[in-house]
């Protein structure tokens, strides 16, 4: 070769320096992607193809993700990023639909070729540069993929309504039920174990106005129990008693407005079912979520299983007078259902706060650390307290103040924020056992 020709072969070295391969390999756990090559043997075919033409890969980089929609890979988004920066300029992946089942990445990709900033993107069997007639091959087989995509969306969705239409609910019955397959035949059965328990449940409440704890109550001493062996929890409870599946019809998909009539064997009847939604569930006007203010609500704990204290509060009703308003605080049995702990009442936590301070400030001083914006809440009510006192020809010295006298005030009469760091000011949380406040839980 002569001199020439060697400096014309080095400037083109130069000017096209070879590319520089991402070896991107995906599988989707889906069940349309089942029969797809698996993630390590992409990766082993394009490592010998990449040998054999010599090509030079850069990284590898593997993804377990669907490509149904546009820019949720976070690895081939990253991918798409790097192709930007210059740190890579081709692609190795097993197959187009590998990158691209959307329009939205295929775009990306496209335009990154239409930019020069992707020079080639090359599969098993075929190799994709910047010129238009393999573009326009690629966006052929990827939008090949993406017909493929919807066109099982649409024959699923058919498939569903089709078996709506014939009684079957898709997915898992509920308690009481089976899924069974026999002779190629699916169908559902009830659950000769659990399906009296669900029967008997729903007369329960029609009949007697069982309430949902007491049904607990009687599940758990009997032994029922769920498919996996755990008890039945309250909420769960309380969705079995409104799911219409029992009675034999169910909505698809939820909240659609789409009823159907089941053909599997109803484990009560409808007039039941109706009367156990009038006994049970009963309509009332909720309350926007924190529109109700209680001054000791997460400052308290119980002191039997340590489980947080919430606050409640109801109207009592009385046969010759108004309702009397009146805000309780109860454990809420989050550690331990049983708990034993019976409410008490705000008035009555107050007196026992008040009985509390008192014996603190005596006993252990120490413990008494007020903050500083209780100490700004005292000052002005000393300011207030002396105007008072010398107005009734009271000397306010003779009358020293302190936490517990102005705990006093502040407890009954005081704004939400002064009563919880009355509170802060006694170490922060405190217990309640038997109505009674107390430092530490109950051993």
């Amino acid at each position: 070769m002569s001199d020439t020709s060697k400096l014309v072969q080095k400037s083109t070295t130069a000017q096209n320096p070879p590319i520089e391969y991402c070896l991107y390999a995906r599988k989707s756990s889906e069940d349309d992607e089942r029969q797809a090559m698996s993630i390590d043997s992409q990766i082993q075919e394009m490592n010998e193809l990449a040998t054999r033409e010599g090509y030079l890969i850069k990284e590898i980089r593997r993804e377990s993700h669907s490509a149904k929609e546009s820019g949720q890979r976070p690895v081939f988004k990253k991918l798409l990023e790097d192709i930007r920066t210059g740190m890579f300029t081709g692609i190795l992946s097993w197959a187009p639909d590998r990158l691209s089942r959307n329009a939205g990445d295929l775009g990306i990709v496209v335009d990154l070729m239409d930019q020069g900033k992707l020079q080639q993107i090359k599969t098993f069997s075929q190799s994709f540069s910047n010129n238009p007639n393999e573009k326009f091959l690629l966006m052929i087989l990827c939008s090949q993929a993406k017909l493929e995509n919807d066109q099982k969306g649409v024959n699923v969705k058919r498939g569903i309504r089709a078996k709506c239409n014939m009684g079957w609910r898709p997915g898992m019955p509920p308690i009481g039920y089976f899924n069974r397959a026999m002779n190629g035949i699916k169908d559902i059965i009830p659950d000769l174990e659990r399906a009296p328990f669900i029967t008997e449940m729903f007369e329960r409440v029609a009949k007697n106005g069982d309430s949902g704890r007491t049904l607990k109550r009687w599940m758990d001493s009997a032994g029922m129990t769920t498919r996996s062996g755990k008890r039945v929890h309250l909420s769960n409870l309380y969705l079995m008693l409104k799911n219409p599946f029992y009675y034999g019809e169910f909505e698809y998909p939820v909240g659609s407005g789409n009823w159907y009539k089941g053909a599997h064997q109803p484990l009560t009847t409808r007039e039941i079912f109706d009367q156990v939604q009038e006994k049970l569930f009963i309509p009332f006007k909720k309350a926007k979520w924190g529109s109700k203010t209680f001054a000791f609500k997460d400052l308290f704990k119980c002191a039997t299983c340590g489980s947080l204290v919430i606050g409640e509060d109801r109207y009592r009703k009385r046969k010759t007078r108004e309702s009397v308003y009146h805000v309780y605080y109860h454990c809420t049995r989050q550690k331990n259902y049983e708990c034993p702990e019976p409410y008490v009442s705000e008035d009555k936590l107050i007196k026992e706060l008040l009985r509390y301070i008192q014996f603190t400030r005596t006993a252990h001083p120490q413990m008494v650390k007020p903050t500083e914006k209780l100490e700004e809440y005292i000052a002005e009510y000393e300011k207030v307290r002396k105007v008072i006192l010398l107005n009734q020809d009271i000397d306010p010295d003779s009358t020293p103040l302190d936490i517990y006298e102005y705990s006093k005030y502040a407890l009954r009469s005081g704004t939400v924020d002064e009563k919880r760091e009355i509170i802060k000011a006694l170490g922060g949380l405190l217990y309640i056992h038997q109505r009674f406040v107390c430092s530490s839980p109950v051993n």
